[in-house]
């Protein structure tokens, strides 16, 4: 299945990407004069946090867990110099809710990461990707 989506130049160092549905995001280099959007390397990570997060609020309400909020925080190391490869990504998941099982939320990251998150699997070839997750109850 084919997606194709679209980057227009703006101005100076800054773009706009839209996607296949119309939606859009402004993106651009970080310096004083252009720094209005996210850097595309950052949205990259952005990108893979959305993407699990879809999986693991998805898998726990199939679980039935009582879910009430869900943070990603997501920190890569890149290479020193160019291309600036992500090598190391890692992911911290707080997971709020009430009563739920420590096991549903281990076992929701696990198949996000490993089965269902596509963003995960096209960086997974260049960079180790570790998680770590917090519980917290309401």
């Amino acid at each position: 299945m084919a997606k194709t989506v679209r980057v227009k130049w703006v101005e100076k160092k800054q773009f706009i990407g839209t996607d296949s549905s119309k939606h859009s995001v402004v993106m651009s280099s970080q310096d004083e004069e252009n720094g209005t959007g996210m850097s595309p390397s950052q949205l990259l990570l952005v990108a893979l946090g959305g993407c699990t997060a879809y999986d693991v609020v998805a898998i726990l309400e199939k679980k039935r867990q009582q879910l009430t909020g869900l943070e990603v925080t997501v920190t890569g190391e890149q290479e020193p110099s160019p291309p600036w490869t992500y090598r190391q990504i890692h992911l911290h998941y707080q997971v709020r809710g009430k009563e739920l099982g420590e096991k549903a939320v281990q076992s929701a990251i696990k198949i996000s990461e490993q089965k269902y998150c596509s963003v995960a699997a096209t960086l997974r070839g260049e960079a180790e990707i570790t998680y770590d997750y917090t519980i917290i109850e309401d």
